[in-house]
């Protein structure tokens, strides 16, 4: 099927499945570009978390 989309069968390729893949490949583009950004903000503050805790640790007061 993906050669018949790009015109390797038959004649001429079909306009409004080359326009749909296209617009498939570029959601598919905007939805990694978004999971990237959300894993590293994740990252991020997964990493603030864990220092906070480690403060509250720190601070804590010791009872002899």
């Amino acid at each position: 099927m993906a050669k018949a989309l790009y015109g390797h069968v038959g004649s001429l390729p079909d306009r409004r499945l080359l326009d749909e893949v296209t617009k498939l490949r570029a959601t598919v583009q905007a939805l990694e570009f978004e999971m990237t950004r959300l894993r590293a903000e994740n990252d991020r503050l997964a990493a603030a978390v864990s220092s906070e805790e480690e403060l509250l640790r720190l601070s804590e007061p010791v009872l002899a």
